[in-house]
């Protein structure tokens, strides 16, 4: 198991609210939140803005870097590994339709941490297989817009399957049901609402 990916492991994805317009604020509020996670020991922070520019996303992720230097908090982008690569970012978390991890490992730095999305059995596997760190599996429960939940009899059977390849849940997780994640086999869950709404909380 990868040495970030351990068990209990926590993924913090940002809301992806942030545009060119709104920038500055969101760019404040998203680095508010980086630094608390810092502070309370998330262990990742996904930076998931798909609506920026490469300029302003670069902007964003190299001084979220730059925030968690003294902590063990680390920083993955979402796809585009180009700008985890100039960010100095931790990682990067690909989906299953982007470049192929076996690709993208040609331009990586050897020690960034390579995560794939995926909603399958069979997409874990190919995630295993072209050499990613590990899987986030999902949706685990229900949530807008993500598809058909797969509930935890399916989400413990794949990791089952995968093992010693990590996978980290997705989908629905709140404080109501993450022990039942882990429960599950996976080696930590991802979320957007209940990982914000925490790190405020705890503030």
């Amino acid at each position: 198991m990868s040495e970030i990916i351990r068990p209990g492991t926590r993924i913090l994805i940002t809301p992806g609210t942030a545009t060119s317009a709104n920038f500055s604020l969101s760019k404040s509020e998203i680095l508010n939140v980086v630094t608390r996670a810092a502070e309370i020991g998330i262990e990742i922070v996904q930076i998931r803005e798909k609506s920026l520019s490469a300029r302003l996303l670069l902007e964003l992720a190299a001084e979220a870097v730059e925030l968690v230097s003294d902590s063990l908090t680390r920083i993955f982008v979402n796809e585009r590994f180009d700008i985890a690569i100039t960010a100095k970012a931790h990682g990067v978390q690909l989906t299953s339709s982007s470049v192929p991890v076996d690709r993208v490992r040609q331009l990586l730095p050897v020690e960034m941490i390579v995560g794939v999305s995926a909603h399958s059995a069979d997409e874990v596997t190919e995630a295993n297989a072209n050499g990613a760190d590990f899987a986030m599996l999902g949706p685990v429960f229900a949530t807008p817009g993500k598809g058909d939940a797969m509930g935890l009899q399916n989400l413990a059977e794949i990791c089952s399957a995968a093992s010693p390849f990590p996978i980290v849940g997705v989908g629905g997780i709140d404080g109501t049901n993450e022990s039942q994640i882990l429960q599950s086999g996976a080696a930590g869950f991802a979320a957007i609402r209940y990982l914000n709404d925490f790190v405020k909380i705890e503030q």
